[in-house]
């Protein structure tokens, strides 16, 4: 199933009930930047490759504030929003399924949840099984990278039985929780994700403590 769809719209719908200025989990970020960023990196080009380069990272930070600047008002921040839930231009590559798939799937439930869990009320969804399971394979695929900074083996553990090994150490964490959550956690989003540690206390002291994230 492509849930990538379907996850634009929940997305779109909890930056639309936040409304603008409100806080994310995005450092720096309220929710209009977060709409701008969303936007942009289908739009210019030049400005999503800011999030994974460097020397264009300024400059892709710039635009989104520019555009976030002109989004604050409730007007304009709907329009924004809308842009966004519209989709990719039609020669994008983000129109092709696959590539859409692997850009979005898991930036548009952290989003959603960056929005959802800045708030000092909020509850985890109960997510489609065949999601979680789509969630859990495209961590798997990334779970090395993005636990590159953690001196320390790390094995993720699904409640309901399947586990895998993130990064072999001598000393190992074992990280609990539904996909959703192992995803937040993994992504840096520790403090909001609904995990339990299984090891030794000064291994878990010191995962606690590491860089974690893209």
């Amino acid at each position: 199933m492509h849930f990538v769809d379907p996850s634009r719209e929940v997305l779109a719908e909890t930056l639309l009930a936040a409304g603008p200025g409100c806080p994310t989990l995005c450092s720096g970020w309220n929710t209009e930047e977060l709409a701008a960023h969303l936007y942009l990196r289908e739009h210019r080009p030049a400005v999503a490759l800011g999030i994974v380069l460097k020397p264009l990272a300024r400059a892709s930070e710039r635009a989104i504030r520019d555009l976030a600047g002109k989004s604050r008002s409730a007007k304009a921040y709907a329009r924004l929003v809308t842009a966004f839930r519209a989709g990719p231009p039609r020669f994008s590559p983000m129109q092709l399924k696959p590539v859409d798939r692997a850009a979005n799937l898991i930036e548009y439930f952290i989003h959603t949840e960056d929005v959802r869990r800045a708030s000092s009320r909020w509850a985890p969804r109960a997510l489609d099984g065949k999601y979680s399971d789509a969630l859990w394979a495209a961590l798997v695929r990334r779970a090395a990278f993005l636990y590159r900074g953690v001196d320390l083996g790390i094995i993720l553990v699904r409640p309901d039985g399947p586990r895998h090994v993130a990064k072999r150490a001598p000393v190992s964490v074992a990280i609990v929780g539904e996909p959703g959550e192992l995803l937040m956690h993994a992504h840096g989003r520790t403090t909001h994700a609904l995990v339990t540690y299984e090891g030794q206390p000064d291994a878990v002291a010191l995962l606690e403590s590491a860089e974690i994230g893209p």
